[in-house]
């Protein structure tokens, strides 16, 4: 506990979260990172958009008919990280992530951009063999490099598959370059447009298996979440990706992410407030 503290620093918590990080299940921590984007920066500030959404949320969800107030979680604020440098960061979002792996609680983590993810992922690789990563996304991020850079937010899960040897699921991909759609297509379980029926078919594969769940939140269509760096039309709904999210409640999930909230983009903040309603269905499902 004491790492994780000087690892992060203190902002104003997700709602409902408790100071009592020993006996919490699930622990909230943010990455505020944006070196990497190729479009449209400002996903720095994502993590505590979510964070200052969430009240304006009821604590009890209809969805899993939990409340917040009957779960114990953690909200440890965000990693402090140095401006600019990418592979120092991602060391940090790893030892933030192993150190509450190794507490045995689960990891959720807030970007910033996707890039973030893979320091998470390396974690959780290292501590679960046969790591199966669970990927939302407009986007493949199947990329060998994105404009000569292998660590970029565009190259995150080929990283995480030639890297650390992880099953890619990919759900709602619907922009990728024809490279990638090959790459995908020969490599990884690629359902692209929708998520939830595909979700639904597989999750037989999925079951009893350590998942990792990787969620960018440009997976939905920018008519419901304009605040993304890289908006993407034919997304799904807001109401399927939570319809999603019940989905994974019957599967082991080790650790999770959110990426991609860039509030400058959505001055009504509906794109943090659809952020901070899926965390919160996400810590329902998971946290004890």
């Amino acid at each position: 506990m004491s790492r994780l503290l000087e690892l992060c620093e203190c902002s104003s918590g997700f709602m409902a979260s408790c100071p009592d990080y020993k006996n919490s299940s699930l622990v909230i921590f943010g990455a505020p990172m944006d070196f990497t984007v190729s479009f449209r920066p400002g996903s720095r500030s994502g993590p505590q958009a979510i964070r200052l959404a969430s009240p304006g949320l009821e604590e009890h969800s209809l969805y899993s008919g939990k409340d917040l107030r009957d779960v114990s979680f953690y909200d440890a604020g965000d990693v402090l990280l140095p401006l600019g440098n990418v592979g120092r960061s991602l060391d940090l979002v790893e030892e933030a992530t192993a150190t509450i792996l190794d507490d045995k609680k689960i990891p959720l983590l807030l970007g910033g951009e996707h890039l973030v993810s893979l320091g998470a992922m390396r974690a959780a690789a290292q501590r679960f063999p046969n790591l199966a990563v669970i990927h939302f996304d407009a986007h493949a991020d199947l990329r060998t490099d994105y404009m000569g850079e292998a660590n970029s937010h565009a190259a995150v899960m080929r990283r995480a598959f030639d890297d650390l040897g992880v099953e890619l699921f990919q759900y709602g991909i619907r922009s990728a370059t024809a490279e990638e759609t090959a790459f995908a297509k020969q490599h990884t379980h690629f359902y692209p447009f929708h998520v939830s029926a595909p979700l639904k078919e597989t999750l037989a594969l999925l079951k009893g298996r350590p998942i990792y769940v990787s969620i960018d939140i440009d997976v939905v269509d920018p008519a419901y979440a304009p605040g993304t760096g890289t908006p993407e039309p034919g997304g799904i709904t807001s109401a399927e990706l939570l319809d999603s999210l019940a989905l994974l409640s019957q599967l082991n999930v080790v650790a999770m992410d959110l990426v991609e909230v860039s509030p400058a983009y959505d001055p009504a903040g509906i794109t943090a407030m659809l952020a901070a309603k899926a965390v919160r269905e996400m810590i329902l499902s998971f946290a004890k």
